[in-house]
Parts: C-alpha cells; structure tokens; sequence
C-alpha cells in the first residue's frame, strides 16, 4: 500500500509539472512575442525549412494541415509571414517569414512543444513506446479518448484525419457551447 501510494504521489506530481512548465513557458512567449506558443513553434519551424510547403510544416510540426493553415493565416494578418504559390507546382503553397517575422523569430524564447517534440525525436523507440502506451492509458482511464485534442494554451484543435463518430459529434458539442459563450 506504502508503494503504490508513493508511486500515485510521484505520477501526479510529475503530471503537476507538466502543466506547470507548460504554463510557465507559454506565459512567457505570450509576453515577449504577443504570440501563442503553437504561433511561436510554427514560425521557428518555418525559419529552419523555408520556403517549406503547408504540408511539409504540418508534418515537421505533427499537427494536420487545416490546423497550420489557421496557424498561417493569424500569422500572415500580423505580417510575420508570406505564402506563395510553387513555381514547380501551383497548387502548393510554400511559407516564408517576412523581415518582421525573422526579427521576431531570433529574440523569441523557445516554444515548449518545439522542446517536447525535439525530446520525444531524440528519445529510442522502446522509451517513446513506454510513454505513448502510458500516456493512452491515462486518456483511457479518464475516458477522454474521443475529445479532439487541443493545441496546448490554444483554443485551436489539431484537426484529425480519422475522426470517429464520437469524435466528430464531441467536436460539434464544443464549438456550440463556444458559439453560445460568444
């Protein structure tokens, strides 16, 4: 009983921490960019691969393609980002920062999803498979399977590709009750 109690102890302080440092760092991109931390992600992404497709920065930051094109299109309003269409290609639409989008980029603080994303890359596959059996664990065990996931400190959803009924109808439930906030 001693152990188990001590082992809960340690998992719910180390999920405290999470939020804690998720918190924390997106406090303070918000405060010395004005961004969130996913807009953040997204423009130091765009700086390491441009000009870099939609669908090439989805992929690099594990996110759907409709999700990063809301991402661009607050950016592009703001003047931090341009889109064209390939020359090669013209349904493709490639990305670039602007001169006031590489001047942001250089003094912002680092976003945590980028760090969380570079640690779990780095990581062997054996530990990265301990940590997404547990983690499915923990979302089976708070029956939030079928919540679509948000970005973190974001209203924005990562859109799926395979959305389940549940899913589907979960994600109807959540943008009425916003609609009705409004």
């Amino acid at each position: 009983m001693q152990d188990t109690a001590k082992q809960v102890a340690g998992i719910v302080d180390n999920i405290r921490r999470v939020f804690q440092v998720i918190n924390e760092q997106s406090q303070k991109v918000k405060r010395e960019t004005g961004l969130t931390g996913p807009q953040i992600w997204t423009i130091k992404t765009i700086r390491d691969a441009a000009p870099v497709s939609v669908k090439e920065l989805a992929s690099r930051i594990y996110l759907h393609p409709a999700t990063v094109v809301g991402i661009i299109d607050r950016l592009e309003e703001s003047g931090f980002v341009t889109r064209t269409r390939s020359r090669e290609d013209r349904r493709v639409v490639l990305v670039e920062l602007t001169l006031k989008g590489r001047q942001l980029v250089g003094k912002a603080p680092e976003a945590i999803q980028g760090v969380l994303v570079t640690g779990l890359e780095k990581m062997p596959a054996k530990k990265r498979n301990i940590i997404d059996n547990g983690l499915a664990e923990l979302v089976k065990m708070l029956g939030i399977e079928t919540m679509p996931p948000q970005l973190m400190l974001s209203h924005e959803l990562n859109l799926q590709r395979h959305v389940s009924r549940n899913a589907e109808n979960n994600e109807k439930t959540i943008k009425t009750k916003k609609a009705k906030r409004i």
